[in-house]
């Protein structure tokens, strides 16, 4: 009976906190959002070094600092249409939690919008999108005054198969 209530205890504390403050970004006209929680810097973008056997959406990896972290085209990896860079566009520096432990890694996106205290109550958990979506990667829809954000969960957003194969990679 006690590990039960442990287990409810887990999917709860999984379920709440969801609000709070995310960093926006804008990717082909849409908006997207992350917790700021898992953001370490946004810098411009630099030089990428291809790795070779590596998915299409990993760019590369860039030195920052002294340590190299892989570079993931956000566009790729959610199948939209690759573009030309712009003086915008930005690479996003995230932690990740990994198999074995914390993963460094850029996303590139088309911009950066804004810092937003986001309330636990205009998030819609309760998507339906159809079976043959993936979807685990979306933490929720922000309802805002302007319309929707795509909340990510940057800790879904690759699965541990692709993140030790980019663990490898560097």
């Amino acid at each position: 009976m006690r590990g039960q209530a442990e287990s409810v205890k887990k999917v709860e504390d999984q379920q709440v906190g969801r609000g709070g403050k995310y960093l926006t970004f804008i990717l082909d006209s849409e908006d997207y959002g992350i917790s700021v929680m898992k953001v370490k810097e946004i810098i411009g973008l630099m030089p990428v070094t291809s790795v070779p056997r590596t998915p299409d959406y990993v760019l590369g990896v860039i030195n920052l600092r002294g340590k190299v972290i892989p570079v993931i085209d956000l566009r790729l990896r959610f199948d939209m249409a690759s573009v030309e860079s712009t003086d915008r566009t930005c690479v996003i520096v995230v932690e990740i939690s990994g198999p074995s432990g914390p993963v460094m890694a850029g996303i590139v996106v088309d911009s950066v919008s804004d810092v937003l205290n986001i309330k636990e109550e205009d998030i819609e958990t309760e998507l339906t999108f159809g079976a043959s979506l993936d979807t685990e990667y979306i933490l929720g829809m922000a309802k805002m005054e302007k319309g929707v954000k795509i909340l990510i969960d940057i800790d879904k957003l690759l699965t541990s198969g692709e993140l030790k194969l980019i663990e490898k990679a560097v």
